[in-house]
């Protein structure tokens, strides 16, 4: 009979649970489909990215801890590609910093870096809160009043309060119709609201910061109000001086 004349049911099959070099090169490269339960991730590399934000967002590791690439796909039973690929997924999310020669590193900003971040925010975030004033709709409306009444009644775990957070500015920014300024917002505080996340505060100084979105949202909606300064009230409830490296602290600079 000629491999043509073979019909697919005469073909060799692998037996039933055991693994095949297809199968094995798909788990090294983190593609491993899960089985049918709705709580199993749907990926090895999903799965360790979920696990190791967890970690991370815990504290087991601290903000500036070195993430041993080979001693996390020991623990994961794995190789070190899905975990090369979920360390590279985190450092996307803003969690993770490579830092050249050195590895990879829980993201940690200084405080001069902080300040340096909010001061551009300062003066992006003004032109945004502008932009999307004059864009406002009743439905852009319904979605902010509906996340700062989650962030007032917010009741659960810190992260979840730095994602109402983030979610509620990133909304404004979708809401400028710049694509461009959106961008490049979103990158520049991924790291920044990543580092406030990793901060571990009391419920009730969060809970504190959160209740003032509903102050930031009455200025982007009065057309008498000055959004960069509610912006700047809005940042000093969790960042110390974060116009420093703005123009706004020029005149609060001490003469020679």
């Amino acid at each position: 009979m000629t491999p043509s004349a073979i019909r697919p049911e005469q073909m060799a099959k692998p037996p039933s649970g055991r693994k095949t070099a297809d199968d094995e090169t798909k788990m090294q490269q983190g593609e491993v489909t899960a089985g049918s339960d709705d709580t199993t991730p749907s990926t090895l590399r999903t799965h360790i990215v979920k696990v190791l934000r967890s970690q991370i967002l815990s504290g087991r590791y601290r903000p500036g801890e070195r993430l041993n690439e080979s001693q996390i796909a020991r623990e994961f039973n794995v190789s070190r590609i899905p975990v090369r690929e979920a360390l590279s997924q985190l450092q996307e999310q803003g969690l993770v910093m490579n830092h050249e020669r050195r590895g990879m590193f829980v993201m940690q900003l200084s405080p001069e870096e902080v300040q340096q971040i909010n001061s551009l925010r300062l003066v992006l975030e003004n032109e945004a809160m502008l932009l999307a004033r004059a864009n406002m709709t009743p439905e852009i409306m319904a979605e902010l009043t509906d996340l700062v009444d989650q962030m007032e009644a917010w009741q659960g775990p810190l992260i979840d309060a730095a994602a109402l957070d983030r979610k509620f500015h990133k909304v404004i920014w979708a809401a400028t119709g710049n694509p461009y300024l959106q961008r490049m917002l979103d990158s520049l505080t991924t790291s920044l609201f990543a580092h406030k996340a990793l901060e571990h505060v009391s419920q009730e100084i969060r809970r504190w910061r959160l209740n003032h979105h509903r102050a930031l949202l009455d200025a982007l909606v009065n057309e008498a109000a000055d959004p960069q300064m509610a912006l700047l009230t809005h940042f000093r409830m969790a960042y110390n001086e974060p116009e420093r490296f703005s123009s706004l602290a020029i005149g609060s600079k001490p003469r020679d």
